[in-house]
């Protein structure tokens, strides 16, 4: 006869084995369970096996569970998991690379019917075409204000209809059509919200970035950084070449104005005298940047084919 654990029990072996997974782990997924079956979150656990956890339990025990894991060991960093432990949530303990376990996790998601009384999470659209209903069950369709016509002894809807919208709870007709037409409008597993990683907690938008999208963010403050720069006159790194050039420019500006000259200045002022000579000069740079040069292939083809070695020339002779 197996022995009845207590409550009590229950809860020091759930204490003490989620303070050793916090030893033990130092990345955390928080995933929303709502509507999540015994069976889906079954399969979920097989699926990470062999790298990460997945741990269940009551809100106010993994608080407390964390509050006194922190106190005995003096890391307040994982603290910061608490305010994410907020309605029906579940923690994935793992090892491995958090992208990775996160789309691991969404691929266990299963359809569901719409049922009375629940938040759509999506909008539920019922498309066009042929129901197989027959005749007398366009009482639902009236009531939902679908417009259906009678095609070949069944009931075939006409245009899309935006049946339930998001957030909207389900009502009993609309249930009660999406049951007739076979349709599973929602699909439901754990939805990772929230990533912990060594005491930093971050949104799993950022498990999606690539190195591009991190260069093409780092390039846009850069530009920032310069522009602002360049409008105070405060001097950066990002700004400096910008703030060079630009003086260069006042100054060769100041010395066409002038009798003030400098080397490359006369050279300006030789081409602003003689724009021919400008055209003369970029004649050579345009010709190249088209691929104008000019091409030796006629030359090499001009070139005779060296004769053949004869025997005098091998210094002998055959007949020797």
């Amino acid at each position: 006869m197996a022995i009845k654990v207590s409550k009590a029990e229950k809860k020091i072996a759930y204490d003490q084995k989620l303070c050793q997974l916090l030893d033990e782990y130092t990345q955390v997924l928080v995933a929303a369970a709502d509507n999540v079956g015994s069976k889906q979150l079954q399969n979920i656990r097989k699926g990470l096996r062999g790298d990460s956890v997945v741990l269940m339990g009551k809100n106010t025990m993994m608080k407390r569970s964390v509050r006194i894991h922190a106190e005995k060991t003096g890391n307040a960093a994982i603290l910061n998991l608490v305010p994410l432990l907020v309605g029906n949530v579940g923690l994935i303990f793992t090892k491995g690379d958090l992208k990775e376990v996160s789309e691991e996790v969404a691929k266990y998601k299963v359809g569901a019917p719409a049922r009375v009384g629940l938040v759509a999470p999506v909008d539920v659209v019922v498309p066009p075409g042929n129901t197989g209903l027959d005749p007398s069950q366009t009482s639902f369709f009236q009531v939902l204000n679908i417009p259906t016509k009678i095609n070949k002894g069944t009931v075939e809807i006409i245009t899309p209809v935006e049946l339930v919208k998001k957030g909207d709870k389900v009502g009993s007709s609309e249930a009660a059509l999406l049951a007739k037409l076979g349709i599973r409008p929602f699909s439901y597993g754990l939805v990772v919200i929230s990533v912990y990683d060594n005491g930093s907690v971050f949104s799993p938008e950022v498990l999606d970035m690539t190195e591009d999208d991190l260069i093409e963010k780092f390039a846009m403050g850069v530009s920032m950084v310069t522009s602002l720069s360049l409008a105070i006159s405060y001097p950066t790194i990002a700004a400096a070449p910008h703030m060079f050039i630009n003086a260069y420019k006042n100054v060769l500006a100041v010395a066409v104005e002038t009798d003030y000259s400098y080397p490359l200045a006369d050279k300006v002022k030789e081409y602003l005298a003689d724009p021919s000579k400008f055209a003369v000069a970029a004649a050579p740079a345009t010709a190249a940047d088209s691929g104008g040069a000019p091409s030796s292939a006629t030359e090499e083809e001009k070139k005779e084919e060296p004769a053949e070695e004869s025997d005098d020339d091998m210094g002998f002779s055959l007949f020797d």
